[in-house]
């Protein structure tokens, strides 16, 4: 019977963070980033098990300083990353087997709850590809190359995408094979659905949800912690 994957992509450097470490090895409360991310899914019963997506330089450390140090029973494998997410995240799906539905995730985004992991599961089976986010809070203008505003955008329509975003895998699997064959960039996995024609439906967030990328991001999360 093929299961429900997480592939949790960890291999990005984070130079805006400005630290002379991954961002997923900081630690909030004395635990890497990448734990909490990692354990969010491991403790959810839906989840069948973890592809754990690092720097090629990085997997022994990884393995080493979270997943065994943790106990994180649900990471079966350690892949290799790529050049760019799209390789990292391509990687990891060829490293699934028996797959039914997948959720790629960033290891940077440690606050994602089981009712975003459920749900992602859930409309994957109903619409073949979904992603969670929110709705900005902020009034959002396109700015020209002058400096000045040219308009503003409705905000009730304008979705900001965060990550887990779930996938029927064999629809995921072949578009980013062709990807890949046609060298064409993208920078999230709803993009790749979407190029080949595939409709992804969205679906709510958390505020909570974030990317720690830079320092005021880990300063949030910091707050954030508190409440888990």
């Amino acid at each position: 019977m093929k299961g429900n994957y997480a592939i949790i992509v960890a291999a990005g450097k984070g130079k805006r963070m400005g630290t002379t470490i991954n961002k997923q090895f900081i630690e909030i409360k004395g635990k890497p980033i990448l734990y909490y991310s990692i354990k969010a899914f491991s403790v959810n019963p839906l989840i069948d098990g973890i592809i754990l997506v690092c720097a090629e330089t990085e997997i022994e450390y990884c393995k080493r300083e979270v997943v065994d140090k943790y106990d994180l029973q649900k990471v079966v494998k350690l892949v290799a990353g790529g050049k760019e997410r799209q390789d990292s995240v391509f990687n990891g799906l060829k490293a699934l087997e028996n797959c039914s539905v997948v959720l790629i995730h960033d290891g940077a985004r440690p606050f994602v709850i089981s009712k975003i992991i459920e749900d992602g599961i859930k409309y994957s089976n109903l619409y073949g590809a979904c992603a969670c986010g929110v709705r900005p809070k902020d009034t959002l203008k396109i700015r020209k190359e002058n400096g000045f505003s040219s308009s503003t955008l409705d905000r009730e329509s304008l979705f900001a995408v965060q990550t887990p975003q779930c996938f029927k895998y064999d629809l995921i699997y072949d578009c980013h094979k062709k990807l890949m064959d046609e060298k064409i960039h993208v920078t999230d996995d709803t993009m790749v659905a979407e190029h080949y024609g595939n409709k992804v439906y969205l679906y709510e967030g958390s505020y909570d949800n974030i990317k720690v990328t830079t320092p005021e991001d880990l300063n949030m999360a910091k707050s954030i912690v508190e409440k888990y």
